[in-house]
């Protein structure tokens, strides 16, 4: 009988956990999350800034492809105009630039989303021949 009841006693003692063990499981719930939600939220920071490159990398090659078209022979310089794609305004700087070649210039297209900044979201550079 008293061995039923050591062992009864014994049970009781080891069902639980103690508030130690909850406190340690807890912190390493908490600094798991922490560490989910910083990447999550890099992840979203990196989609985008994908999406405005992909974008501003489409805008730049659609106007390379315009130049290349047309009947026009641009002059040497620098043109900036603005464009809507996408539902938002981007900002174009058109560099023209003289080759050795005098049938063939050098065209730089670079986009950006804010006319003020420094670095273009994208860039392309092609070559115009001259039209006939």
């Amino acid at each position: 009988m008293i061995s039923r009841q050591r062992h009864r006693l014994s049970l009781a003692r080891t069902r639980g956990f103690t508030l130690l063990e909850v406190m340690v499981a807890l912190a390493v719930i908490a600094i798991g999350l922490g560490a989910v939600i910083t990447e999550a939220s890099r992840n979203i920071s990196n989609a985008s800034l994908l999406q405005d490159k992909t974008l501003g990398h489409w805008i730049a090659s659609n106007k390379s492809v315009e130049m290349q078209v047309s009947k026009e022979w641009p002059s040497t310089g620098e043109q900036k105009e603005d464009v809507e794609m996408a539902g938002r305004e981007w900002h174009l700087t058109l560099k023209i630039i003289d080759t050795l070649d005098e049938r063939v210039k050098r065209m730089d297209v670079e986009v950006r989303t804010d006319a003020a900044s420094e670095r273009p979201i994208a860039k392309v550079i092609s070559y115009l021949g001259q039209p006939t």
